[in-house]
């Protein structure tokens, strides 16, 4: 098996100062373009409690996935099992949580609080929401079918946002957060089963 490039040791302290470092690059590219990337966060029990729910179809979705026999699909798998596996395997589930939140957040906030509601402003709804998340999949592109599904699952974290009727960036950080929490649990699991 390939090294991993990730350096298990440093995994958890990079990837949260990585993720944090988004939220800063929110707020200034918000200052400059008269965006509150916060605008649109609200808390309320109901969008905790749909947030998790609606976490549910991109899980069944991953394990759907996870069965799937295609060589782009394989391909996806063995790259985030020989680059993540080795370094959530090291972690505790709470620390893992903790990560899912922290990315869950920042991406959130960067994406759906200020790059969706800049290219609205200037093109529209629709534009927004199709732009944005082919920039949220270029962003995750570990491979050109990985950057569509990502494109795919931004649009439904987008459209998250006005299900309670008005717009709610908790929806989509809950939905985003909680499914990485699913997903890295799975993988330091499936990563400490094979060894």
């Amino acid at each position: 098996m390939d090294k991993s490039p990730i350096t298990p040791d440093d995994f958890f302290k990079d990837a949260c100062y990585f993720e944090l470092s988004l939220i800063l690059v929110a707020i200034a590219f918000g200052w400059l373009a008269n965006i509150n990337p916060f605008a649109n966060l609200h808390f309320s029990e109901f969008s905790v409690i749909y947030g998790l729910v609606g976490t549910i179809p991109l899980f069944l979705l991953y394990r759907v996935l996870e069965q799937v026999r295609l060589e782009s699909v394989i391909k996806i798998k063995d790259i985030l099992f020989q680059t993540l596996g080795p370094a959530l395997q090291r972690y505790h589930w709470t620390d893992l949580l903790i990560l899912a939140a922290i990315a869950g957040l920042s991406e959130e906030i960067l994406f759906r609080g200020l790059i969706q509601p800049w290219i609205e402003a200037s093109w529209g709804m629709t534009v927004g929401l199709i732009a944005t998340n082919i920039i949220f999949g270029l962003a995750h592109a570990v491979t050109p079918f990985y950057a569509l599904l990502a494109t795919l699952v931004g649009i439904y974290l987008s459209l998250s946002m006005d299900y309670e009727g008005s717009r709610n960036l908790l929806l989509p950080i809950i939905i985003h957060g909680f499914y990485d929490f699913l997903v890295f649990v799975t993988l330091m699991r499936t990563y400490r089963a094979s060894r």
